[in-house]
């Protein structure tokens, strides 16, 4: 955590310094507060859904490769989550990117530096989602030979698990600058 950029892959959380608004909206209190209900439940729900997504399809690729689970049911689940994941987590980027952080930002000038790392966040998540779809895509071109699935399908597992840890790490930091910003300050117009 002593680069200066505080890359994602690297990064174990941000600095105290861009968290200081946590220590008055504790994660734990945040349901209890009036703010909270519309637009952050909705956007924690969201993040809820990604979180999920990819621990179905990591669940149901661990099912594949332990034959618990057939090739016909596993590609089935894996174009349809796959598909899903990517494009909302694009969706959702793209609407904090353009919407959300540009209103946020202005509201407490300590956490600038903040959105600006979440900003690059969003950047290295999207070499990952790319790196995403072609370990998908090797599994999914090898549809019709199982025994042709069982290598692509191991490496799409690992992808995953270092998707899911980065995403995980992301989604964390997100919430612990945004949810206190927006209960402290109120939701701008979004």
């Amino acid at each position: 955590m002593n680069d200066p950029d505080l890359p994602l892959e690297t990064r174990t959380a941000l600095p105290d310094a861009l968290r200081v608004l946590l220590e008055t909206y504790p994660r734990a209190s945040w349901e209890h507060d009036p703010g909270f209900e519309g637009l952050l439940r909705f956007w924690l729900d969201r993040h809820l859904m990604f979180r999920r997504i990819v621990n179905q399809m990591r669940a149901d690729t661990e099912k594949f490769l332990d034959h618990n689970l057939s090739a016909k049911f596993y590609t089935a689940h894996l174009a349809r989550y796959g598909g899903m994941f990517v494009q909302e987590l694009h969706g959702h980027h793209t609407i904090e990117d353009d919407h959300y952080f540009p209103k946020l930002i202005h509201l407490d000038a300590r956490l600038s530096r903040g959105f600006e790392i979440l900003d690059k966040d969003h950047h290295a998540i999207d070499g990952h989602l790319n790196a995403f779809v072609e370990r998908a895509n090797a599994v999914l071109q090898n549809r019709d030979d199982t025994t042709k699935m069982i290598q692509p399908a191991d490496a799409f597992l690992r992808q995953l698990g270092q998707l899911k840890t980065l995403l995980n790490r992301h989604l964390i930091d997100e919430e612990e600058l945004v949810v206190p910003v927006v209960l402290k300050y109120g939701a701008p117009d979004i």
